[in-house]
């Protein structure tokens, strides 16, 4: 069956039928999915049983996999379940226990629920990200996404010129602060330094201009904090409003890919004391930096 892609949302998310991701694609299967990103920024793969190493397999179709010294979380690598280019987004800890409710990494991991895109605090913010479902909890835990192509076309001409310039800097302390977690180490705090950001980056392949906003933005040069965070809050509550917001809802096996260049998303709740949500992510590297780093 050729690939096909049909439409979740009026702007932007489609369903992709046609393609296994368990076996190697062919030239023209890459293209078309790099092309279904293009114009979707999210795809889904339904009843996609990999295995990690098939799910790596699958990403490297796309780029090379994000690597970086610096950490993007706290926990140790002793400490993973999981393999190397494997990241955990579950509510398991090493041994395949459900966390503690008190364990400092659940903590840490909660704000991911909050509106954000992957790596925006790394010198060059990722490219795609994929999540596989492998064990989905009874109710909640959908992963809501949010078009920031159609938000910034939405914005007047006003605001478009006034976000035109501006520079934000991202950090995971900035994003962890937000939900009263700021009990991280000076290791930690030197590791999640800030990092520059444009607020408007524009797509390498379409031309299409976009917000690039996220939790991990906490400043805004040239500005004062309260006033950054209070404009960078309203525009994310103005970026997404149900007309650019896609929620999908899991089902088993679900490979769900998007493109953190155009996209901003969040996870949802669900009953993390006593069910288990198994979700396995793998991340490409970006391709360029938005802007250059102050020395």
């Amino acid at each position: 069956m050729p690939l096909s892609i049909t439409p979740l949302h009026p702007v932007f998310a489609g369903e992709v039928a046609g393609i296994d991701c368990r076996k190697p694609l062919t030239p023209n299967e890459v293209s078309a999915v790099e092309a279904g990103m293009d114009r979707y920024a999210v795809l889904v793969f339904r009843d996609q049983r990999l295995t990690d190493d098939e799910q790596l397999a699958f990403t490297r179709h796309f780029g090379e996999l994000e690597s970086y010294r610096t950490p993007g979380h706290i926990r140790r690598n002793e400490d993973s379940r999981l393999g190397p280019g494997m990241a955990d987004f579950s509510n398991l800890d090493k041994d395949g226990s459900i966390m503690s409710a008190d364990d400092r990494v659940w903590f840490f991991k909660l704000a991911d629920r909050l509106w954000h895109s992957d790596s925006s605090f790394r010198p060059v913010p990722a490219k795609y990200s994929l999540l596989s479902g492998r064990i989905l909890p009874s109710w909640g835990g959908n992963t809501e996404f949010a078009d920031m192509r159609a938000a910034y076309d939405g914005l007047d001409a006003r605001s478009k010129a006034e976000v035109e310039d501006l520079v934000c800097e991202h950090s995971l302390a900035y994003s962890r602060a937000a939900i009263g977690f700021t009990e991280l180490s000076p290791d930690e705090m030197r590791a999640f330094a800030p990092i520059r950001q444009r607020l408007v980056r524009t797509h390498p392949v379409t031309g299409r201009k976009s917000l690039f906003l996220s939790a991990h933005a906490g400043a805004i040069e040239g500005w004062t904090v309260p006033e950054a965070r209070m404009f960078l809050r309203d525009l994310t509550e103005y970026a997404t409003q149900p007309q650019f917001v896609y929620s999908h809802q899991w089902r088993p096996w679900d490979l769900v890919m998007w493109d953190n260049r155009q996209t901003m998303h969040r996870a949802r709740r669900f009953d993390d004391r006593n069910e288990v949500r198994d979700m396995r992510r793998t991340t490409l590297a970006g391709d360029a930096p938005t802007i250059e780093q102050a020395a």
